[in-house]
């Protein structure tokens, strides 16, 4: 489990390819210390598990399903990528819930500075407008956001982005056709669950 609160901007140093996986090598200098193997690690937005540490580098495999279903199959070395550690219950629930599981993959289309903050229009799957509302949290790349806007009748999603967000994430890059990974309330998927099945046997 996740907040959305992204605690590195690492750099994808290496990735081996195979028939239906492939191995990133990840360069992140102030979480390595942390990160022990086996340990949950959110690379934009996906959940990852830590397959080696060594010095300031950590690798996880990622399954071809993964890569089908993720923009991680479009990175390429030299990306920067938003890491999140899991989180902890002992300390502040920042963000919001946020599993690791990607929901789907949007499209950039535009991504306007302002005097304060940028404004962050992306095209969601038709599939997932429906749980998204005004003012509620959503997940891009791993960046626990609210949704300033939506508009039903083109799935365009408007969210603004904080000097923070921009210094600390790699959304303040994100170009036209670019892709980001979503992940959506899951309490939005619980209440979809719940009223279809309701009190069926």
């Amino acid at each position: 489990m996740f907040t959305g609160l992204i605690s590195e901007l690492g750099t994808v140093s290496a990735i081996t390819k195979g028939a239906d996986s492939a191995v990133f090598t990840i360069n992140a200098p102030a979480l390595s210390a942390e990160i022990k193997l086996g340990d949950s690690v959110a690379v934009n937005g996906v959940c990852l598990s830590a397959t080696s540490v060594t010095g300031t580098e950590f690798t996880a495999d990622v399954m071809i399903q993964t890569l089908s279903l993720t923009s991680l199959a479009h990175i390429s070395v030299g990306s920067a990528v938003n890491l999140e550690l899991a989180a902890q219950l002992n300390a502040r629930m920042g963000g919001h819930l946020v599993q690791g599981h990607v929901d789907g993959v949007a499209t950039v289309i535009e991504l306007a500075p302002g005097d304060k903050w940028a404004q962050l229009d992306i095209k969601v799957p038709a599939k997932l407008s429906k749980y998204i509302v005004n003012q509620g949290s959503i997940c891009l790349d791993g960046v626990s956001l609210t949704v300033g806007q939506i508009n039903d009748e083109s799935d365009l999603v408007t969210v603004w982005l904080i000097p923070e967000t921009l210094e600390r994430t790699n959304l303040s890059g994100k170009q036209p056709g670019d892709l980001v990974n979503v992940e959506v309330d899951v309490l939005a998927k619980y209440v979809e669950r719940l009223l279809i099945k309701g009190d069926k046997p």
